[in-house]
């Protein structure tokens, strides 16, 4: 599973295209999957920026995270077009009654699951042998298309709490 979602994302972007990365505190259902897709559909094909169309795209991965891109070769992704970006995040926040702007929650790999914990519970699952050093963690935020299919997912050791929690007895 961890390697089938690099092929979910358009090949034809430039390495530096934007990227958001909105985890959800829960996983969707299917037919909220479905849902979520079609209306993130609707909104990057209709997506502009100042008049002039963005080259978008945005879907749902490890059915937990809604990725969006836009690949700014010809067209700058202004902030009125990454406002409105946000406004269907929110709306899809209210619809679904998820949280998608929660960064006190760190999403893990396990067992090819996204799995979720809160920040102050990360010392503990690594103690109980929950997750360890190796264990693959969701760098949400990634900037381009390149850092996220280099830099997303990260063993725990490589990634930003390396520093923060102890991973060895």
């Amino acid at each position: 599973m961890q390697q089938d979602w690099k092929n979910l994302l358009p090949a034809d972007f430039a390495e530096n295209a934007r990227v958001w990365v909105y985890q959800s505190n829960r996983p969707f259902s299917e037919k909220e999957h479905k849902e979520i897709e079609e209306q993130l559909y609707h909104f990057y094909s209709q997506w502009q920026s100042h008049g002039e169309p963005v080259k978008g795209w945005a879907g749902i991965l490890f059915n937990r995270f809604i990725v969006m891109m836009a690949d700014e070769t010809d067209t700058h992704v202004s902030g009125c077009s990454t406002d409105s970006s946000v406004r269907i995040i929110k709306s899809l926040e209210r619809q679904y009654s998820i949280n998608l702007f929660d960064r006190m929650s760190i999403t893990f790999l396990v067992k090819d699951q996204a799995e979720m914990l809160p920040f102050q519970q990360i010392q503990y699952a690594i103690d109980k042998g929950y997750i360890n050093a190796d264990t693959l963690v969701f760098n949400n935020i990634v900037n381009t298309k390149q850092e996220l299919l280099e830099k997303w997912l990260v063993p725990l050791h490589d990634s930003w709490m390396a520093s923060r929690v102890k991973t060895t007895a």
